[in-house]
């Protein structure tokens, strides 16, 4: 933006050093003026011609009192400059700071010392504001070569399989058309999972009251046939939980916690358990399910987009695009709640999410009878 020069910060402060220090000791000559040269005799020739008058005094003080009030102006202008520049120091160095960032440079910090006072608190936090700019920026890069990654590797298998059409002409259509749709559908379930990962990232939805038992058991009978497909049991236990947020990012973040258990389970034979809870201000879900052994160091990465285990997401038969729990962390997030994953001892996950629970409203005081 373009804006008319002005004085800087450092000269105005500086005049206004300066001025406060002429104002100052113009009011302390004036002082000696009214309080002490009234009471000296006004006679020309004072007491016996002696004496001093007013007329002496005044030609005697008016050019000393002109030197030291220039001499307040020089040194409150020389001083306020100085003592300026120290005072404003701070400010500069965040100045540059913010400069260094605006040119794309977010690893630099002020790291300012000194004691805590206004200008060491300003600089803190706007170290503060960098590293999480910082954490932010570095994320979405790193989110958005993964997703191109994961979108070219089935726009190049569509390529291929439409060039082998093309050039033999006697191969199974029927062969290539499964093939063609299976790729599409994964291209297209990695497109609807970014933008719903974008969605509950923004927070642009409107909040309205939930159940997490009714959104448990949706989700539930939605999976059934996965489930039995895969011959594993679920099991729907609990109370009422209620929460706020929205309806339709909550069902897909039990859907998706729900189909993660199944799919991540043991060949056959195995069980998922979805339980709802309401502790405190908070409503509880836990999903539980039997599967291989876990390692520790595997949880944190289980909630990063494109991770599976210790994998990236590769354009294998496994059901899913590798942002599974990654989504559900980042509604849990926009939710204000929050996630835990723990290894079962004899194997599988344990995923516990706790939202905040709807205020309960009091219960109406009867008034005493008579």
């Amino acid at each position: 933006m373009n804006r008319r020069p002005g004085l800087s910060a450092r000269l105005k402060l500086t005049i206004s050093y300066a001025g406060f220090l002429l104002i100052a000791g113009t009011l302390l000559l004036a002082v000696v003026w009214v309080f002490l040269l009234r009471y000296v005799p006004d006679s020309p020739q004072g007491l016996l011609g002696v004496a001093p008058n007013r007329y002496l005094l005044v030609r005697v003080f008016a050019p000393a009192a002109a030197i030291a009030l220039a001499f307040l102006l020089a040194f409150g202008l020389l001083g306020g400059w100085i003592l300026a520049g120290r005072m404003l120091a701070p400010l500069t160095r965040i100045a540059d700071a913010a400069r260094t960032a605006a040119n794309g440079s977010l690893s630099h910090r002020i790291r300012m010392q000194g004691p805590q006072d206004e200008f060491r608190e300003l600089a803190d936090v706007f170290d503060n504001m960098l590293e999480q700019l910082e954490s932010h920026v570095t994320e979405q890069q790193r989110f958005a070569a993964n997703a191109s990654h994961e979108l070219r590797t089935p726009l190049a298998i569509s390529k291929t399989l439409l060039d082998l059409a093309r050039n033999d002409p006697t191969r199974d259509q029927g062969e290539l058309i499964e093939r063609l749709h299976t790729v599409n559908t994964r291209a297209i379930d990695l497109t609807e999972a970014l933008l719903l990962l974008s969605r509950a990232d923004r927070k642009g939805f409107t909040r309205e009251p939930v159940d997490l038992s009714l959104i448990a058991e949706e989700a539930t009978e939605t999976l059934l046939p996965l489930a039995e497909k895969r011959q594993i049991t679920l099991d729907v236990t609990g109370e009422k939980a209620q929460s706020l947020g929205s309806a339709a990012l909550i069902l897909r973040m039990v859907t998706n916690l729900v189909q993660n258990a199944i799919v991540h389970n043991l060949p056959c034979g195995g069980t998922v358990t979805i339980h709802t809870e309401s502790h405190h201000d908070a409503s509880v879900l836990r999903v539980e399910n039997t599967g291989p052994p876990l390692l520790l160091e595997l949880l944190p990465t289980l909630t990063e987009p494109f991770q599976r285990g210790t994998e990236r997401t590769r354009t294998d038969e496994h059901v899913g695009v590798g942002l599974g729990l990654a989504i559900v962390h980042s509604i849990v997030r926009a939710h204000d709640g929050t996630i835990d994953l723990a290894p079962r001892p004899t194997g599988g996950l344990l995923v516990t999410i706790r939202l905040p629970g709807t205020p309960r409203a009091s219960a109406p005081s009867m008034a005493p009878g008579p």
